[in-house]
Formats: structure tokens, C-alpha cells, sequence
């Protein structure tokens, strides 16, 4: 048998025991804190310890997990870090060591027999390593020959558009920088990242609408704020640290909106792990008023509330419910969008809503009185076909209150991983600007390719096709990470050379091309050192906040490279005399880097200059109302509401993540707040919904979707009643990506649609 069709590119079905308990009614507290001690006394060696008091400090390293931002009043001493993020350190500095004997024990296709938790768990990646065709085992590679064997795959390509240059968002500013930079001067465009797969429907947004395809606002807008709404997130587990945000913001007066198909613990109620008062008694409320939103009924529920605004509007117009002098002075479009606004009737968007007259009305009459009003929202709002008019309905409601521009007010996409927004402020991007590459060739003297590359979703489908031969992928699990695992396991396996630069073992490595090489690089704990002597790195946070990260630790192997470090060797090895960069003064000392980008990228002026104290913030027209839109104004925008109907028997289903879970990390087999314990394969379900499909709890089902008369199938998931609205399931990710088709994604920003997914339950007969 050819040994692809014996690799499982899905996870393995568990054989765990699943246990159901009640869903925790707070966040934080002490079971927090006993977790964060759990995962890092299991992990870290003692004398490692020292990493938690330097996490996210001015003189430390930033978090490998989420986006955040550090607060500039008062960072604790203890440890500026959630309980999510001391997973994340704890798997990046665990005393675990991969070594050739592991490779030499397990082929590659008995790994992939293994859970993505396992394969996560087996410790750090410690010198790199080759699949060579047709072998069955990863073998030690030594640097150069890896570098040697990349360079000549590459300059054998027909055309640099065959290659493919992915990166995920835990890439340094720096390292993201030389990065595009050797890609560019390759030859190609083909920069697809995670940012395509997670916030691009924002950036296409915002861009539009306000100038600017980042956040508005500040950590200390929080403070200033009347009125907080967070719709389709989930802060207690993706962005823990938010939390602290969040009560300091109730504290002094914010009222908080939240938007969300379940009810998540981590908007409910909130008790600071690191602050003994908090440790007894209820914990801070967090959610004024929940509204448990129908899958993809956001539009409807902005445009109810925004009609309802429009009613008060006209009944009382000397008291006036909008900003005019914002709307006369700083917006375009105004009277079309009002317009369209008064051709719709409550009758026909409650029902698309999932929820009453009633509780939309309340969530209006907090708008109305709110004079600053601060919106969040992550892949809950941007991962639907029309991600793109979710946001841009979101913008609307701001620019009709004026807020946007002003202190205490304006957008907050929340970004994922650590430095997502700064790879893209950095240049990665399938689809540059002008001005970008024209201070590229100014700088380093060369022609940069115009021809717009791929985006992930394009990429899958180049390799798909034969059209894309090398895959090189700056971290991240990409299988993992991406839609349709076996439309794009195939993609994979059909490129001659599949790379991936890591910190450890994951399903990537094992869904491979002919040939495939392992890469293992240094992580954020660690020290750096070069001929230059020891080196920091820079990252961009959720709130364009640029600042420095140092690492503290002794590197987990001699033979680890910075991703820096690969980059230059790889160009050097790639592009020779034909490169018009000086790769090694580059690796020599990473000011060069700086000084570089502050030539090419505008706000990184004195880069190394600034980044001597706490940082910068960088340019934004949109937070100080100056919008850098062609016209110079912010523009309201016509949207409509969803209109997916379901047929008897389907369900529309969301993926989302477990609290054991970072993107595709997953640290544990729990999802304590959700009261699911030691497994993943769950479908959550309205129990009313249960009933009438004749399921109860426990029952095992497949799940399967039917798109364009391909189906696909997810097999041996537990029914689990939740509190989700009726028609609505939802199950974690990788483990139902095989159900997101390839060609279900957003309009415009391509962002794969994996929040409204129709799918079909069928009980497992196992009689």
C-alpha cells in the first residue's frame, strides 16, 4: 500500500472516557491558579521558574500566547500573565527534549496514529530533521545541507510563483521583516499567513470604513468607557489577561454588552487569581446583559438596534440620539445608510436574532444613554461568509454615536497570537501596497514583484492543483490551523518539499510533501546570542503597541537557530550573489534589522531608540478621528442581514476552542468552564433540539456537511446538552475542520467560514 494512504490527517478518534459536570459560573479564582501551578510544575524544571517573573515586564519577553496588551500603570510583579498564558510558557520552556532516537522509534505514520495533545507533549524539537522520498523515518540533517537542499528546490522551480512562504503570528517583527524581504527578492508575493484565516474579514473592514485594518483603541480606553460590548469572543480562555481590563472598566462605571451564541464563563463573573481578596466570594460581574445571538444573526441584531435608535431618533429629534456633528463632520454616506436602515421592520430581524423584542430593546437602551461605547469582537464575528458586512454593521453603529476618535471609544478587534498584526505591519501580505514596495526597492535596491500572491485559502488550492511545489511554513501547525484537513492534507502531499520551522512536534510534520524537513528554532523564553553578542527582539501587540522581548533561558539545544538566523542562511543559500541585502550583518546584530525597517515602514522612525524604554504606539488615523480613507472620512457601509436557511435535520455549527487549548496547541484534554472534562470529540447541542432528533446526553453521533455534493464526515462525538440557541451546535477545532469545505469562506477577505458551517447528526448504531 502507498504510504499516503496510510497517514491520518485527521486527529485519532479518543478513547478517553468523556465526563460531563456543570458549567463554572466564574473565571479566575483559585482553580485558575491551582491550573497554571499544575501545567507548569509538570513541565519546567525548578531552576526555569525564574520565566514567570519576567513574562510580558518591560525587561522580559513577551507571552507566546495571545495579543493583549501589557498595562502601562502597573505590571505585578508576580507575574504579568493568565492562567492561559502559563500554559503556553510551560510548553515552550519544558524540560522535554525530542531527540534523533524518538524519529528513529516512531514512523511517521505511526505518529500520526497519535493525539495532536501527545504529539504536543513528547517536549522541545532539538536539532533539525529530514523525510527523505519514500523513507518512513525523519533522520538528523545538518544545517547547511538542509539549506543547501531548500536552495536548490527552490531555484529548480519553474517560477518563483511555485513556492509558498506561510507564517504564523508568534514570528518576531525582525524576523517577519527579513522574512518578506528574502521572499520578495526571490521573487514572489505568495505570503499567506494566519492573519488570513482569523482577522482579515477586520482588516478588509476597517480599512474600508475607517482607513486602518487595526483597532481603534487602547488599553486605557477601557477605563474610559461607558459602554462595552464584546460580540463573538471568548475572553476567559483566548485573552484571560482581558479580564483584568474588563472589571477595572466596571469599576469605574462601564456597563457590559455581551454578544454570543453560549454563554462563556469568562464574561459572567471574574475573580483576579493573583489577588487574595478576589479568591473568596462571588467575584466581579462582568455582563450587564447577555444576548445569546443565533449563529451568524449579528447583522440583525446591530441593524434591530440601530432601527430602534432611529425610531427614538425621530420621536424626539431635540434630544437627538445620534452624533450629527461627528456624522456632518467626520463621515460620508450617512443619508444612503439611513435610508437603507428604515426599509427594514423589527417583525422581520428579530426572528433572524434568535432572541426576543425584548432583550434587544435593553441592549438599545444602553446604547442610546452610552456617550462612549467600546465594541470587541474575534472569530465568532469574522469567520462567516459575510464576516466582512458583520464588521462594517459594526462600524456603523459607532459612527452613528460618534464613537470612534475620541477617548474611551472605538473598534477592538482582539487579536490571536502574539504578534499577528505586527507580521503584517511588517510586510506579510499576499496582497502589498504600492508605497510598501516602492520603499523596498528604494532601500535595498531591487525590483519587488507587483503580481498579488496567495492567500492561505489560494495557497491550499495551488498545492491542490499542482500549481504550488514548496511549502515553507515560519511556525504554526498549518494542517491544523487550516479547512477541509483532507482537501488540504492532499494539497500537503502533493508538494515536492514540505518545511516547517518549529518549536515542537506537531500534525504538520507529519502531513508532508515527497520530500519534508523539520526546522527547530529558537522560542520567545530563550536567549538569543549572536557574533553581535545577546539580542531582543521587537513585537506589535493587539493594540498596535510596539515594544521589545528578551528571552531569559539557556536554549532547549545547542543545535537551535533563531528564526533570524534561518532566515538570512536560507537566503544566503537561496538568492547568493544575485541579493542586494547583507544577510550577514543582518544576523550579526539585530539593530541592523531595525534601522532597515525604519527606512522602509512608516511610524518605526528611531526604532531602536524607542524601544530602549517601554515602547510606542504607532501611527492610527482612526484613533484620533484624522481616517486615512481616500475621501478622509470614516464611511457608513450597507449591509445585509444572513439569510442561511437551514433544511429539516441540519444544524449550523461553529468551531471554537476548549479551555485546554491555544489555536491548535492543546495543552489539556479539559474545558473546565464549560464543564467538560478529559476529551475534545463533543458536539454541543440545545436540549430542546436533542429531544427532537431523539438524542440524549452521551450518545455518540457523526457529524457531516454537504457542500456541492461533496460530503464530509466527522466521525465519534459525544452529545453534550448546552445552552446554545435552537439550530445551533458547536464542536472544537482541528477536530471538526474537516467539515469547513475549502470554498466556504468570506466574501472579499477569504477568511474560511468555519463559525456557520452546515452540518447533519447521525447516532452511531452501536448495537
Amino acid at each position: 500500500m502507498a504510504k499516503n494512504l496510510e497517514i491520518n490527517a485527521q486527529p485519532p478518534i479518543e478513547k478517553e472516557t468523556i465526563r460531563i459536570d456543570k458549567p463554572q459560573v466564574v473565571a479566575g479564582g483559585l482553580p485558575a491558579l491551582q491550573s497554571s501551578v499544575k501545567h507548569l510544575m509538570n513541565e519546567l524544571d525548578p531552576s526555569a521558574l525564574k520565566t514567570l517573573f519576567k513574562v510580558n515586564q518591560v525587561d522580559g519577553f513577551d507571552c507566546p500566547g495571545c495579543a493583549w496588551p501589557d498595562p502601562h500603570d502597573h505590571r505585578s510583579k508576580l507575574g504579568e500573565y493568565c492562567e492561559n498564558g502559563a500554559k503556553a510558557i510551560a510548553e515552550e520552556a519544558t524540560k522535554k527534549r525530542l531527540y534523533p532516537n524518538f524519529f528513529e522509534k516512531y514512523s511517521v505514520q505511526e505518529l500520526t496514529t497519535y493525539s495532536d495533545f501527545w504529539l504536543g507533549k513528547q517536549g522541545r524539537l532539538t536539532q533539525p530533521m529530514f523525510l527523505a522520498p519514500s523513507e518512513t523515518h525523519y533522520k538528523p540533517i545538518a544545517w547547511d545541507a538542509a539549506f543547501t537542499l531548500i536552495a536548490q528546490q527552490l531555484n529548480n522551480l519553474k517560477s518563483p510563483n511555485e513556492a509558498l512562504f506561510y507564517t504564523s503570528g508568534r514570528t518576531s517583527n525582525e524576523a517577519a521583516f527579513l522574512y518578506q524581504l528574502f521572499v520578495r527578492q526571490f521573487g514572489t508575493n505568495n505570503l499567506p499567513d494566519c492573519s488570513n484565516m482569523c482577522h482579515e474579514s477586520s482588516g478588509v473592514a476597517l480599512s474600508e470604513t475607517v482607513g486602518i485594518g487595526k483597532g481603534s483603541v487602547t488599553l486605557d480606553d477601557f477605563y474610559a468607557t461607558d459602554l462595552i460590548m464584546v460580540v463573538g469572543q471568548n475572553p476567559g480562555t483566548n485573552h484571560p489577561r482581558m479580564l483584568s481590563a474588563l472589571k477595572k472598566a466596571t469599576q469605574n462605571g462601564a456597563k457590559i454588552i455581551s454578544i454570543n451564541p453560549l454563554p462563556e464563563t469568562g464574561l459572567v463573573r471574574f475573580k483576579h487569581p493573583q489577588h487574595p481578596s478576589d479568591l473568596i466570594g462571588k467575584g466581579t460581574k462582568l455582563t450587564d446583559l447577555f444576548l445569546p445571538v443565533r449563529i451568524n444573526g449579528d447583522v440583525a441584531v446591530f441593524k434591530a438596534i440601530m432601527r430602534i435608535l432611529l425610531d427614538e431618533e425621530d420621536k424626539h429629534g431635540s434630544k437627538p440620539i445620534f452624533d450629527h456633528d461627528f456624522i456632518a463632520q467626520q463621515t460620508l454616506d450617512y443619508d444612503q445608510f439611513i435610508a437603507d436602515l428604515r426599509q427594514y421592520k423589527l417583525s422581520d430581524l428579530v426572528p433572524s436574532t434568535g432572541l426576543s423584542l425584548a432583550q434587544i430593546k435593553a441592549a438599545a437602551n444602553m446604547v442610546m444613554t452610552a456617550k462612549n461605547i467600546i465594541i470587541c469582537w474575534a472569530m465568532g464575528i469574522t469567520q462567516h461568509k459575510n464576516g466582512v458586512h458583520n464588521i462594517r454593521e459594526i462600524v456603523n453603529l459607532l459612527l452613528l454615536k460618534g464613537s470612534i476618535g475620541k477617548k474611551g471609544a472605538g473598534t477592538c478587534p482582539v487579536r490571536g497570537h502574539s504578534n499577528v498584526q505586527g507580521d503584517r505591519t511588517m510586510g506579510i501580505w499576499e496582497s502589498p501596497k504600492p508605497a510598501f514596495l516602492n520603499q523596498l526597492k528604494k532601500v535595498f535596491k531591487f525590483d519587488p514583484p507587483t503580481q498579488h500572491g496567495y492567500n492561505t485559502v489560494q495557497a491550499i488550492e495551488a498545492m491542490h492543483e499542482g500549481k504550488a511545489k514548496v511549502f515553507f511554513a515560519m511556525g504554526g501547525n498549518f494542517l491544523s490551523a487550516s479547512p477541509d484537513t483532507e482537501y488540504t492534507a492532499k494539497a500537503l502531499q502533493n508538494c515536492d518539499l514540505t518545511v516547517q520551522i518549529s518549536t515542537k512536534l506537531n500534525r504538520s510534520h507529519l502531513i508532508h510533501g515527497k520530500a519534508a524537513l523539520i526546522l527547530p528554532c529558537l522560542g520567545r523564553t530563550e536567549r538569543d546570542v549572536q557574533l553581535g553578542g545577546e539580542q531582543f527582539v521587537s513585537v506589535e501587540n493587539s493594540m498596535g503597541f510596539v515594544h521589545k522581548s528578551k528571552g531569559v533561558l539557556a536554549p532547549a539545544s545547542n543545535h537551535l537557530k533563531s528564526e533570524i538566523a534561518i532566515v538570512c542562511a536560507l537566503a544566503k543559500a537561496t538568492l547568493g550573489k544575485k541579493s542586494t541585502v547583507n544577510w550577514d550583518k543582518m544576523v550579526v546584530h539585530y539593530d541592523n534589522i531595525r534601522n532597515a525597517i525604519a527606512q522602509v515602514i512608516p511610524g518605526f522612525e528611531q526604532y531602536n531608540e524607542r524601544l530602549q524604554g517601554e515602547g510606542f504606539y504607532l501611527p492610527n488615523g482612526a484613533r484620533t478621528a484624522k481616517f486615512t480613507t481616500p475621501s478622509g472620512k470614516a464611511h457608513f457601509t450597507i449591509n445585509q442581514p444572513s439569510e442561511l436557511q437551514l433544511a429539516p435535520g441540519e444544524y449550523l455549527m461553529m468551531t471554537i476552542r476548549s479551555h485546554d487549548q491555544f489555536n491548535t496547541t492543546i495543552y489539556g484534554l479539559d474545558d473546565r468552564y464549560r464543564g467538560i472534562y478529559n476529551g475534545r470529540r463533543v458536539v454541543m447541542m440545545n436540549e430542546q433540539d436533542m429531544k427532537a432528533a431523539k438524542l440524549k446526553q452521551g450518545d455518540m453521533v457523526d457529524l457531516y456537511s454537504n457542500y456541492n455534493n461533496t460530503k464530509r464526515t466527522a466521525e465519534c462525538f459525544m452529545v453534550v446538552p448546552y445552552p446554545i440557541p435552537s439550530r445551533c451546535v458547536a464542536t472544537y477545532f482541528p477536530e471538526a475542520n474537516v467539515l469547513v469545505p475549502i470554498h466556504a469562506y468570506a466574501d472579499r477577505s477569504y477568511t474560511p467560514a468555519s463559525k456557520s458551517i452546515k452540518v447533519q447528526i447521525s447516532l452511531i448504531n452501536n448495537s
